[in-house]
């Protein structure tokens, strides 16, 4: 059967080519079933009709194929001693058919990396490449090309359907949307979806020998190969041919020689699938732009956006000179934690000593920079003692950067998994001051503030252990007796989304008490919504299995093993049942924040 594909030609830095040195440099697979030299780890496998699939429908998964042998990649410019990156040339046939048409997850990438045993690497957003402690670190010696189906906003994805190039990071270094050009006739840029489960090919064409160094990051022997990994959202991700050389030109893979994909459903796969289309993906740039002048570096190293529009908001301004010297440069050593759309660092004012966070906010382009400083504004009219207070902002191209008081004892999440116990008074403490903040959000301001992503590391801890709800940065604010606006995309963290966001797509009130009431179970339990509830298990509800207990008539045994007999019972009934309550399937079966009883913080 002859299969026609899409063509993505993704160009990167591409110059003369020079000649192969061996045949381990130069190889084509039309299909996998007779492949020697490949290496398959975690979910990995060769189907009978020789497709390469790197994992299927099971949540969770990883699956890496990579040439058995490593390359060489390291080579010099012109006979002399300056090391350079080799060139190399690559295409491949890949498929992703998501369990659901709608929904796949988390995707492919092609990979350079410094091994092929990438065993201690994470599924879902991670892509089975790093995991969460050594992610961004550039002992990762690690280059890849990402076909991304999720949106993730730790690393600041751009949407859910996007092509980025990575290095020693997940946080993309350049990305797009997901699309090709139109041939001659057809013109104009048009959208393309990555999970179709039609095959398309990638090109990818790198020359070293350009001025820009990556011998620092890819080494001098590496693996080329793949990875795919899927999270709660799954899909079949397939390779049906490959084709790679090294310091030379890819042999043209012939996509009549390629196995076919199984069927999908009730559908025939169509005789004809489309081919030979000169369709364009994205054409990315690596560039590092070398010998700036220090003065050029120097003036815009401050610069700042100012707009006569932003007085009438009356919001506190800093300089971005005066939070550059209060966090010491935004270096590392002050780094607080990495929340959705920015990092933390921690702070000093100089002239009050007064200790602060900053939040570095890379601005989407989807909404207006005014529309965006006008909401947070409003957020920071905000006073109540259990929400962590906007002290002002300051505003650069591209990037707002928050600043916050600084809670000393941090999030609830790193003393509710792995740091030292807290007690179940400290704990209460902490559910009533959570409930508090919400209420004052929901029912107690002028507008009605929806926070959109409750959880525990959103939750800060003063230097008394008083709990603050904070990141505002998904908030959304509408006046009391409207309804609130229907999203374009669903925001906020997976296990925390109540059921009816993926249908309406419309946050409320009841979506935010859906999250109070998993991290009501989260901080009795001691356990994450979405995982094991013993190490043998598989992965498991958080909201279920507490249910499951409820209705046994066990539900105390769901209380956090650590705190031993340290509980009052009454307390951590009311506790477990509320947040039962509040985390019901169904909006119109959930309290209101007043009807919890949140309004009483001090009791």
């Amino acid at each position: 059967m002859r299969i026609f594909l899409r063509e993505i030609l993704f160009c990167i830095l591409v110059l003369t080519r020079l000649a192969s040195s061996t045949d381990d440099d130069d190889f084509l697979f039309h299909g996998f079933r007779d492949a020697k030299n490949l290496s398959l780890n975690g979910a990995a496998e060769i189907t009978q009709d020789g497709l390469l699939k790197l994992t299927n429908t099971t949540v969770r998964l990883k699956g890496h194929a990579f040439h058995t042998f490593p390359l060489r990649f390291h080579g010099s410019r012109g006979g002399g001693n300056t090391t350079v990156v080799s060139s190399f040339s690559t295409s491949f046939v890949f498929a992703i058919v998501p369990m659901y048409s709608q929904l796949g997850g988390h995707g492919i990438t092609f990979a350079v990396s410094p091994s092929k045993d990438l065993s201690w690497s994470q599924p879902v957003q991670f892509l089975g490449l790093f995991n969460v402690t050594d992610v961004g670190s550039s002992s990762n010696h690690m280059f890849a090309v990402e076909l991304d189906t999720i949106q993730n906003t730790e690393f600041g994805d751009i949407d859910e359907n996007h092509v980025g190039i990575d290095v020693n990071s997940l946080s993309s270094v350049n990305s797009s949307t997901a699309g090709y050009y139109g041939s001659a006739g057809g013109g104009g840029f048009k959208n393309l979806s990555l999970i179709s489960g039609d095959p398309m090919r990638l090109w990818i064409e790198f020359d070293g020998a350009l001025s820009v160094d990556l011998s620092d990051v890819v080494s001098e022997s590496a693996y080329v190969g793949f990875s795919a990994s899927t999270g709660r959202a799954t899909s079949d991700h397939y390779i049906l041919g490959w084709s790679f050389r090294l310091n030379g030109e890819a042999r043209e893979i012939d996509p009549s020689k390629l196995p076919s994909l199984p069927p999908r459903g009730p559908k025939k796969i169509p005789k004809l699938l489309t081919i030979g289309l000169p369709l364009i993906l994205s054409a990315f740039v690596l560039a590092v732009v070398a010998g700036l002048g220090f003065a050029i570096h120097r003036k815009m190293k401050f610069a700042e956006v100012f707009e006569d529009w932003e007085l009438k908001y009356g919001m506190h301004r800093f300089s971005y000179k005066e939070l550059y010297g209060a966090t010491h440069g935004f270096r590392d050593g002050g780094l607080l934690g990495v929340g959705g759309f920015g990092r933390v660092y921690k702070g000093e004012l100089p002239a009050s000593k007064t200790a602060i966070a900053v939040k570095r906010v890379s601005h989407d382009s989807r909404q207006g920079m005014q529309e965006f400083v006008a909401e947070i504004a409003s957020i920071g009219q905000l006073r109540h003692r259990h929400l962590v207070r906007l002290l002002g902002y300051c505003r650069r191209e591209g990037e707002l950067l928050l600043v916050y008081d600084y809670m000393p004892n941090g999030s609830l999440d790193k003393l509710l998994f792995g740091g030292p116990s807290l007690s179940w008074k400290q704990r209460f403490v902490i559910i009533k001051g959570v409930a508090s903040g919400l209420l004052y959000l929901h029912e107690e301001w002028g507008q009605v503030v929806l926070h959109r992503d409750v959880k525990p590391s959103n939750v800060l801890l003063d230097g008394e252990m008083n709990a603050r709800l904070g990141d505002f940065g998904l908030a959304r604010l509408y006046d009391h007796g409207t309804d609130p606006e229907t999203t374009t995309h669903v925001v906020g963290t997976f296990g925390y989304l109540a059921p009816e966001l993926t249908m309406t797509r419309k946050a409320s009130t009841a979506t935010d008490v859906f999250a109070l009431g998993v991290f009501l179970l989260e901080v009795a339990c001691g356990r994450r919504p979405i995982a094991p509830i013993k190490e043998s298990e598989t992965e498991q509800i958080l909201v279920d299995w507490v249910l499951q207990h409820w209705m046994r008539g066990t539900i105390v045994e769901t209380v956090d093993a650590s705190l031993g007999g340290d509980v009052v019972v009454e307390e951590i009934e009311l506790v477990l049942k509320l947040g039962l309550l509040c985390s019901h399937q169904k909006a119109n079966g959930r309290p209101t924040m007043r009807q919890t009883g949140g309004e009483d913080s001090s009791t």
